[in-house]
């Protein structure tokens, strides 16, 4: 048998889909499992050799670019394909490759698309996206198992990055915080960059720590602004890492600062203390999923809210403050 399960599209929701992963691949031991995902989330699981590959999503959503997508999946000979993304489009691509059995959540008027569709019964329940993934899992009568999110990096992952550390400065031993200022989704996700620049100024006070910087090439800008505020060197590695490097240095880090974003979950799942910087989302459903991990959120009477920019005065994140955010940090320093 052979079985392609659709990834999420973002690396956030990609790291919290892996425990349902796990939980399809252990009811299909015997199977060959496959993986279609987008360019940018391959490769959180081309290295961990549990997939027999895997299928890349076309790069456009016009017609043309899915039906030939769709023509090369076919050629594959999938059994079953499972959608852990919610799109129309997702499922119509499974639906035109002739993959026989498709299965997923029956949303965005795709029903018709599935073979077999789970309706979500909890969709007005708050619960982690983690659960959400299992709960596919589940409703599609598969059996699930209590859920761990866990990310790995090799040694030589590690000792590069190591490395280009020590090229930048960073003693052997020296404390090492990673800051995330950014967030795909939007502003309003986003905590200040002066604030970022206040608390680096904390760390490297108090702690005598390197700070380094980090986020896509599209929030370079973001990491300029805190960068020029900084009074001591900082590294700046926006935009100048693979995703798997990227991993190879959040792996060094005694404390990983975020606002809800994807990297926040990478270091999560790679076992580094967390501090999640929250305002207009719900930590309960997308807030770091392992432990040591905190929270820092303010209650504000329009929380929460699903404005990708404040069309008010932010007060959800300027309410927190450099020492709310350092005194979270120092209660699960490593």
């Amino acid at each position: 048998m052979k079985l392609l399960i659709r990834v999420p599209n973002w690396i956030g929701d990609s790291v919290l889909a892996r425990p349902a992963i796990e939980a399809i691949a252990a009811n299909f031991p015997d199977a060959e499992i496959w993986l279609n995902a987008a360019a940018w989330v391959q490769e959180l699981f081309a290295a961990d050799g549990k997939s027999a590959g895997i299928v890349p999503v076309p790069r456009s959503n016009d017609i043309k670019a899915v039906r030939e997508a769709a023509k090369k999946i076919k050629c594959y000979g999938f059994d079953i394909g499972i959608l852990l993304t919610n799109s129309f489009g997702s499922a119509l691509l499974f639906s035109l490759a002739g993959i026989p059995e498709r299965w997923g959540y029956a949303t965005d008027g795709r029903k018709l698309l599935l073979t077999r569709s789970v309706q979500d019964r909890n969709r007005d329940k708050p619960r982690h996206q983690v659960q959400y993934y299992l709960d596919l899992v589940s409703g599609l009568g598969l059996k699930t198992h209590p859920p761990e999110l866990r990310l790995t990096v090799s040694e030589e992952e590690k000792k590069r990055a190591r490395r280009l550390l020590e090229d930048e400065g960073v003693r052997p031993g020296q404390p090492f915080v990673v800051l995330s200022p950014g967030a795909a989704y939007g502003p309003a996700k986003r905590w200040p960059a002066f604030r970022f620049a206040a608390l680096a100024a904390l760390f490297q006070d108090r702690r005598d720590a390197a700070v380094a910087v980090i986020g896509s090439a599209d929030e370079s800008a973001i990491a300029a602004d805190i960068a020029a505020s900084f009074r001591k060197k900082t590294i700046d590695l926006t935009g100048k890492t693979t995703l798997r490097e990227l991993m190879g240095f959040i792996s060094l880090a005694h404390l990983f600062v975020s606002n809800d974003s994807g990297p926040m979950h990478l270091a999560n799942a790679l076992h580094i203390p967390v501090v999640g910087i929250f305002g207009p989302t719900d930590p309960a459903v997308t807030g770091p999923f392992e432990q040591p991990s905190v929270v820092v959120k303010k209650s504000v009477p329009c929380w929460p809210c699903s404005y990708r920019a404040c069309p008010y005065d932010h007060r959800c994140m300027t309410a927190i403050q450099p020492e709310d955010v350092y005194r979270a940090g120092e209660s699960i320093w490593r």
